[in-house]
């Protein structure tokens, strides 16, 4: 009787324990990550945060970087050639938007700054008119202002008195032939109009000679000091206006193609907020900095309140720039920039996005023109790009490392070759066979 209840016991014992592993199988829920699924289930590879794709869980439960739950991860949702599939919730969940790749005419600008500097071409050299001496200077240091006709200096030319002399002398003769000749060899002498009249008009020598400036500017270079001696044609003053002023720009090099000579732009300043300067491209300059390789170009502005000063720096940019062709463009908040290279994210239909390189051309207004890898009407992610391209780039990885892992699994199940050469490891059915043959041999 008690032998009978015993072997019950034993019965349920193994019954209940059957049946709770059956359970434990057949159960999705509790199923580990990575486990075969059932034929008609989808099998799960991880359980993940989207907003935190990186990080990988084994079992669901509530994310621990966000107030969400963990979603699983399908075997059958890693595609190839680095896609990736993201459910409609995903999307919402990651805030994901797209637009379409449109055929737009981006216009070529410049948007670039400059420095001002002086007008070259208006700088005026006033040099002695023959060998003499500084008597007296009234202007005495470099960038004053001056008017034109101001008085700047005042010369003292010994070698004019002969010529002056021999020329009072023939005209007292009254031979108009001589008094010509003797007064054009004074003009050889660059001895000015108002000087010869002058020696005309009183009959005496005028060897001292005051240097007036021939416009209004400044004085940008004085080479000569009081009391000094000069020789003819030495310059004394430089003098520079400021009614039109030289503006050099640095572009870069991509926008080589848009920058023309007689272009117009216009100019800003801090120094004058809500005021713009407007010029035009007066030349292209051949050189090329060493150190930022830009390329420069050369614009004339019109100053005529003199208010821009060499030194100054301006914002440039082209004030009517001529229309464009139209161009696939996207908008700039879908491209992804890494290092030197491009891409942005396809949407391909039913949550399905490929991440795709592209080459980029022109900027305007927010769009940028693509030049290789899109074409119009195509649609690419604009927002939530970047956690889907790290997702597409993290999945990527999954068939290299699946195949890693398998080999690895079959190598830590399988036994040793030479373990199993010397009989240290053997199958249940053998340990089954041992055991009967000697449960035969000792009841026989």
């Amino acid at each position: 009787m008690k032998m009978r209840f015993n072997l019950a016991l034993l019965a349920a014992l193994a019954a209940g324990a059957g049946a709770g592993y059956w359970l434990a199988t057949s159960s999705p829920s509790s199923a580990p990550a990575g486990s075969a699924a059932p034929a008609g289930e989808r099998q799960v590879l991880y359980w993940y945060d989207p907003m935190v794709p990186g990080q990988r869980f084994d079992k669901p439960g509530p994310s621990p970087f966000m107030d969400m739950d963990l979603v699983p991860r399908y075997a059958d949702e890693v595609q190839e050639q680095g896609g990736v599939t993201i459910s409609a919730r995903q999307q919402q969940n990651l805030g994901v938007r797209t637009a379409a790749v449109e055929l737009r005419p981006l216009a070529p600008q410049l948007e670039a700054y400059g420095s001002v500097a002086i007008d070259e071409r208006g700088v005026q050299v006033i040099a002695a008119r023959a060998s003499g001496l500084v008597e007296k200077l009234w202007v005495r240091a470099s960038q004053q202002q001056v008017k034109k006709g101001q008085a700047l200096a005042q010369l003292w030319i010994p070698a004019w008195h002969a010529a002056q002399q021999e020329y009072l002398a023939v005209r007292r003769l009254g031979d108009s032939a001589l008094s010509a000749a003797a007064r054009q060899r004074l003009q050889l002498q660059f001895m000015p109009e108002s000087v010869i009249r002058e020696v005309e008009r009183s009959g005496r020598p005028q060897t001292r000679i005051t240097v007036t400036a021939p416009a209004s500017g400044f004085i940008n270079s004085l080479d000569v000091r009081e009391g000094a001696q000069v020789s003819a044609a030495q310059g004394l003053f430089e003098l520079a206006t400021l009614d039109r002023v030289w503006m050099v720009i640095d572009y870069p090099q991509a926008q080589a193609g848009v920058v023309q000579v007689g272009d117009a732009v216009s100019a800003g300043s801090a120094s004058w907020p809500g005021e713009r300067f407007s010029g035009t491209i007066d030349e292209l300059l051949p050189n090329v900095d060493p150190l930022t390789r830009t390329f420069k170009a050369r614009v004339q502005l019109q100053n005529p309140q003199q208010r821009l000063k060499p030194g100054m720096y301006l914002q440039v940019r082209l004030s009517q720039p001529a229309a464009g062709r139209p161009v696939p463009a996207i908008p700039l908040e879908a491209l992804i920039m890494s290092g030197d290279r491009n891409r942005v994210l396809v949407s391909e239909g039913d949550g399905y996005f490929i991440p795709v390189e592209v080459e980029t051309g022109r900027q305007q207004d927010g769009w940028v023109e693509i030049t290789r890898g899109l074409k119009a009407g195509q649609r690419v992610v604009t927002a939530g790009q970047f956690l889907i391209d790290s997702e597409a780039s993290l999945r990527s990885a999954l068939p290299q490392l699946t195949a890693e892992k398998e080999p690895h699994d079959r190598g830590a199940h399988q036994p040793p070759a030479a373990a199993m050469e010397h009989g240290e490891h053997s199958t249940p059915q053998a340990h089954g066979e041992h055991a009967d043959h000697h449960a035969h041999g000792g009841h026989q």
